[in-house]
């Protein structure tokens, strides 16, 4: 597969994409278009059924009072019944008519025989041109029963007793629908007129509502693409309302904050890492630019002595970005995500003060450590000036790793060597409590001190910055790039411990607290085997 997009075909013209805008409005007009059609049914089906049923029971009314007077064999002639639309017949089950109102047809039914059920009452439609009414004709039957009704004068046929087979009645009633279906008519065209124009309308009111509820969310676009287009620091309006946009804008412009933050301590890093750099390469290159213009006459045992004392220098600086480089890679990796949800109620790290740490980013440690054999073995690397160590009276036991507390450890002695006058002590011994000397905190205390010439407290946290060295350690013989706080802050805070700087009075006192372990190394060895080592630094 190649990298190119598919082609549009060159026939079809490209459709114009529909906004966010035009989508909400379109799928609103279509709901609501369909609500009203079907509110619209609906209501003429009501109506119409309601009419209907008002026709019905006012004729079964009529016919019910026609029916006793039947009945009663009180039956006038004509029926007493208001004229207009409405017919009245009283037929036999032989279909002839025994009285009818004043304007029904004394001869012919409203009903053929065979539709008329002598025992029910029933409802039918009839076309009005059969009675002489317009429109549509609604008839109901309600029988007569217990009554024996003469035939007129004259009859050949006497008069039916009413048990005879013909003697039971049934009364018609007939009542014209036209002016009920001219009312649903009525109600049908206006729906019909203002539909169109109610759905335009609500179209429009919702086309601007949109628009308006969208107006900050194309604000915030066009501040995005000002930034993008920009040199970047910029940030996106925020709207007046308190809403869903706003806190959107306010979340944004935090994550502009950060990532602004960002970037200004990646220039930083990158100009920092660069400069130190280029200092051992461009005193390499002028070693060596000097022996050659000298050519027989160089000391070529003092150039290789100062060349190797410059790689040496660049080695280390080279391995220290790359600890750190991989230090903040497994903080932004899946075990800081984990540890980042701390358990409710735990301590959160002390920054301040000349406190760095805490931070749950252990993801190496893996087995048990003892401090006071350590610091021992650490401190016997460091001959000039003499280093002494006052071991804890105890076992002083934690989990961590091996090398990543070593390298704590000679970072520290390094620093407080370079920087001592005559001496540098180490201590271990158990943490002391805000409740006395005698409460143990569950951690063990590693301080190095020094009689130099200290950290001002303001520049305590400061110290712990990458590539941040004070006044009196820029000079090139003190050795230090600035990274050596800065990689003991990170490697304390994966064990869960905690780094202080404090006055020694004279000096510098570094004091670092690791959790202890309490149970015995023989039962945590057993546990320790079973765990991955993960850490990408190893």
């Amino acid at each position: 597969m190649t990298g190119r997009p598919a082609r549009r075909p060159t026939g079809r013209p490209a459709r114009p994409a529909r906004g966010l805008r035009g989508r909400l409005t379109a799928l609103t007009v279509l709901g609501l278009t369909v609500g009203l059609a079907v509110g619209g049914v609906v209501l003429l089906g009501a109506l119409d059924h309601t009419v209907q049923r008002n026709v019905d029971d006012e004729a079964f009314r009529t016919a019910d009072a026609v029916a006793l007077l039947a009945a009663e064999d009180a039956l006038p002639d004509p029926l007493p019944v208001a004229a207009g639309q409405v017919r009245v017949q009283v037929v036999d089950v032989r279909g002839r008519v025994r009285a009818a109102s004043i304007d029904a047809d004394r001869l012919v039914p409203m009903l053929p025989v065979d539709r008329i059920d002598h025992t029910s009452r029933q409802r039918a439609f009839v076309r009005g041109e059969r009675l002489g009414l317009p429109g549509p004709v609604r008839v109901v039957t309600v029988p007569v029963t217990g009554s024996a009704v003469p035939l007129p004068a004259g009859s050949p046929d006497g008069p039916l007793p009413v048990d005879s087979p013909d003697g039971p009645l049934t009364v018609l009633v007939g009542k014209s629908m036209a002016d009920v279906t001219h009312s649903v008519d009525v109600v049908r065209s206006v729906l019909l007129v203002s539909f169109p124009l109610l759905v335009a309308l609500l179209g429009a009111v919702t086309w601007r509502v949109v628009g308006a509820t969208l107006r900050p969310v194309e604000a915030l676009r066009s501040g995005a693409e000002e930034i993008t287009g920009g040199s970047g620091g910029g940030r996106l309006p925020v709207p007046g309302s308190h809403d869903e946009i706003h806190r959107l804008a306010v979340t944004l412009n935090d994550m502009l904050d950060r990532v602004e933050a960002s970037r200004a301590r990646q220039r930083a890093f990158l100009a920092d890492a660069a400069h130190e750099l280029r200092s051992p390469l461009t005193n390499m290159r002028t070693e060596l630019e000097v022996a050659g213009r000298l050519g027989e006459r160089t000391d070529w045992p003092a150039v290789a002595r100062d060349l190797l004392v410059d790689t040496e220098r660049l080695s280390r600086l080279v391995d220290d970005l790359l600890l750190l480089a991989r230090l903040d890679e497994a903080a932004a990796g899946p075990s800081a995500a984990a540890g980042s949800a701390m358990p409710a109620g735990s301590a959160a790290p002390a920054v301040g003060s000349g406190t760095v740490g805490g931070g749950r980013l252990r993801a190496r440690p893996t087995g048990p450590v003892e401090l006071t054999s350590l610091v021992q073995a650490v401190a016997a690397r460091f001959p000039t000036p003499p280093v002494r160590v006052e071991p804890a009276p105890g076992p002083t036991w934690t989990v961590g790793d091996d090398d990543q507390l070593r390298r704590v450890l000679t970072n520290l002695l390094d620093n407080a060597a370079r920087h001592c006058r005559d001496a540098v002590v180490v201590a271990v011994t158990a943490a002391e409590s805000d409740a006395g000397p005698s409460a143990a905190t569950g951690e063990h205390l590693v301080t190095v001190t020094d009689d130099g010439p200290g950290i001002p407290a303001a520049d305590r946290d400061r110290v712990f910055d990458r590539f941040t060295r004070l006044d009196d350690a820029r000079a090139r013989d003190a050795g230090g790039a600035g990274l050596g706080l800065a990689i003991v802050r990170e490697l304390v805070r994966r064990h869960d411990g905690t780094v202080r700087l404090a006055d020694a009075d004279p000096g510098l006192r570094v004091e670092v607290r690791l959790p202890a372990l309490t149970a015995g190394p023989d039962q945590e060895t057993g546990a320790a085997d079973q765990r991955v080592r993960t850490d990408p630094t190893g």
